[in-house]
């Protein structure tokens, strides 16, 4: 994680303050991931970021454990919380392979724009699974870059060696759906809005 939380404490004012690329589809996200909330959930997020989302969601549900990499955007997510008045976030410095939650602790678990970003996306999605509730659900938001930008794979490694670029897990469309469906859940969305946007899938896990 020590890595990871560098880079990202260098870009996070820059981040927060770069605006959505695309609004609609953000929104649509929104609105799809509401469609499964209730009030007495549990929810985490991983990847947080500024804390944006997690802040948007907050007032439909009992409680968000808000996590990110960085502790700069964890600072940020904090301090926009106090301003808001939300007081249904808790925000913690880690990422999901540190996490210590027992199995079973969560209704949702988001993983919006992260899962490119981990090493070992089937370790996480596996865990992901075990601390989801039975027939809880798993939002992700992926850039598959293996589908238009496969040379990523060459050039990521040299990017990330000279401090330019994150952690990047060149993947596929397919291979993440194989990678979510192989760790036993089961698609309720699946869309993509348009060539080289992020993947937006929301996965169920049995029971319930």
């Amino acid at each position: 994680m020590a890595e990871a939380s560098r880079f990202w404490d260098r870009m996070a004012d820059r981040y927060v303050a770069s605006p959505i690329a695309d609004v609609p589809s953000y929104e649509k996200k929104l609105d799809i991931t509401r469609s499964h909330l209730r009030p007495d959930m549990e929810l985490l997020e991983v990847g947080c970021g500024s804390g944006a989302t997690a802040l948007l969601h907050a007032p439909l549900v009992k409680h968000i454990l808000a996590t990110d990499f960085s502790a700069r955007m964890i600072e940020i997510a904090r301090a926009r919380a106090a301003e808001q008045g939300v007081t249904n976030v808790s925000f913690e410095q880690t990422d999901i392979t540190s996490l210590d939650k027992p199995d079973g602790s969560f209704d949702m678990v988001l993983a919006l724009s992260i899962l490119h970003l981990m090493e070992d996306r089937d370790a996480v999605i596996g865990k992901v699974h075990r601390l989801l509730k039975p027939g809880g659900y798993f939002v992700s938001s992926t850039a598959c870059l293996g589908d238009s930008l496969g040379f990523f794979k060459y050039i990521g490694p040299v990017g990330r060696a000279l401090g330019l670029l994150p952690i990047l897990n060149v993947m596929t469309r397919g291979e993440l759906v194989e990678s979510i469906e192989g760790a036993g859940f089961s698609l309720a969305h699946n869309w993509q809005p348009g060539r080289n946007k992020a993947v937006f899938i929301v996965a169920r896990k049995a029971g319930g």
